[in-house]
């Protein structure tokens, strides 16, 4: 695929990198999560050997922190649109994984335009508009620091990868993490507006998954959107948890990517 082409200077392909097999029947784009980048997916695509994958890292994260906002549900979904586009211009079906924040962000380019997606994987995907969604997770967290956004980054880690993970990271790290709180705090803050996405709007094969290990509202939130959009009954991992992409890649890949990858060959 030649990304290069016809991609302006505000644009996350800058950052894009690709793995598998040109040849491949399928693309796979994915999306991380808030406070995230696009290298905590490479085990997955590893995974995938045959499967042409595509990652990159979102407006404001790694290689992407030199682009402008807003930062919020409209932009990343603008952003994903864009990417899909390119990415259908060389290839056949395309699918979207999504990533926890990532998730919301398919979605809505799904039912945005479902012209461009022709299936999702959706993984732990936050639904902090409804009124039973935790007050007291890492998003709920990180907004009550809202004015200080470099405090809610950090809260926000802190909550994700503990706090002796986070003293260990050298203060060069960590101040560049801190400096990606701006993002953060806008992408979650615009999640509290309301759902971004129309369930009868996706209109192509769909893959929810959740791991035990997930906290009761994201479980709740998981098994209401494979009830609403899923293909298949809720895939749930057992003993996982929400970095299973990174730590389990090899089960993710066979029990959420192939599986929605066989949907989308017989639909098509």
């Amino acid at each position: 695929m030649t990304l290069g082409r016809n991609i302006g200077p505000d644009s996350v392909l800058h950052s894009a990198q690709e793995f598998g097999i040109d040849s491949s029947e399928f693309r796979v784009v994915i999306v991380h999560g808030s406070m995230d980048r696009q290298g905590s997916f490479s085990r997955l695509c590893r995974s995938l050997p045959d499967v042409a994958c595509l990652t990159y890292d979102r407006r404001g994260y790694a290689r992407s922190n030199g682009l402008a906002g807003p930062f919020d549900i409209s932009r990343h979904t603008a952003d994903l649109l864009e990417v899909l586009q390119v990415v259908r211009a060389d290839s056949g079906p395309v699918a979207v994984v999504g990533h926890s924040f990532g998730g919301v962000v398919a979605l809505a380019a799904a039912s945005e335009r479902p012209d461009l997606v022709d299936g999702l994987v959706i993984y732990e995907s936050p639904m902090s508009w409804e009124p039973w969604w935790s007050r007291s997770s890492g998003g709920a967290a990180a907004l009550e620091a809202a004015d200080r956004p470099e405090v809610a980054a950090e809260n926000f880690l802190r909550r994700f990868i503990g706090d002796e993970r986070w003293d260990r990271l050298p203060e060069r790290t960590r101040t560049a993490r801190r400096a990606e709180g701006v993002v953060l705090v806008g992408e979650l803050a615009s999640l509290r507006r309301g759902r971004p996405y129309e369930f009868d709007r996706v209109e192509c094969p769909v893959v929810v998954g959740v791991g035990t290990r997930a906290a009761e509202h994201v479980q709740r939130g998981s098994r209401l959107l494979a009830d609403e959009c899923g293909s298949i009954p809720l895939v749930v991992l057992e003993g996982a948890h929400h970095n299973a992409h990174s730590s389990r890649p090899m089960e993710f890949a066979e029990k959420l990517v192939r599986p929605l990858l066989a949907l989308i060959g017989r639909s098509g």
